[in-house]
């Protein structure tokens, strides 16, 4: 639809979904107390989710 793309509401729509799955998987908020392992925390957090995205594309294939 025009308006949504006028509006940019797939990015939103997509960054919102991206952020219930992270508090979903991960948790609401970091654990970690200093700045250095909440970095750690958060890209270990990351890791995990690109890799169950990862693991539910399916791969598509021609058939003849």
């Amino acid at each position: 639809m025009a308006w949504q793309k006028s509006t940019g509401y797939n990015q939103r729509s997509r960054v919102e979904t991206q952020m219930g799955r992270w508090k979903t998987v991960i948790g609401p908020k970091l654990k970690a107390r200093n700045l250095d392992n909440r970095k750690t925390e958060a890209k270990i957090g990351v890791r995990v989710l690109n890799r169950m995205t990862e693991l539910g594309h399916p791969e598509f294939s021609r058939v003849a």
